[in-house]
């Protein structure tokens, strides 16, 4: 999907006038809010665009963050909490085999 027109080709646009045409103050202030609203959507896509950029480069390198335990975990501590993990998600059903 490409983009049709640019702020300023919307700046630029010349419209003929008719015997019963359109306001042309009317269509100006228009246009200008339209071109208003157009600079601030691009520029809304170029932060969600460098946020995503951002966001993927924090992902990739999550997995190594990860993958170490905090300082001063014990495997006891990390068993502990894998107990207590199992017996939120299976409650009594361990208990019963």
């Amino acid at each position: 999907m490409d983009i049709k027109y640019a702020a300023k080709d919307i700046l630029e646009k010349d419209f003929k006038t008719a015997m019963r045409g359109y306001n042309q103050d009317e269509v100006d202030h228009f246009l200008d809010e339209v071109i208003q609203d157009y600079e601030l959507y691009n520029k809304k896509i170029e932060q969600l665009q460098n946020e995503n950029r951002r966001l993927r480069a924090e992902l990739e390198e999550s997995p190594k963050k990860q993958a170490t335990p905090a300082p001063g975990t014990t495997n006891f501590d990390i068993l502990r909490r894998l107990s207590h993990l199992e017996n939120h998600v299976f409650g009594n059903k361990l208990d019963n085999r």
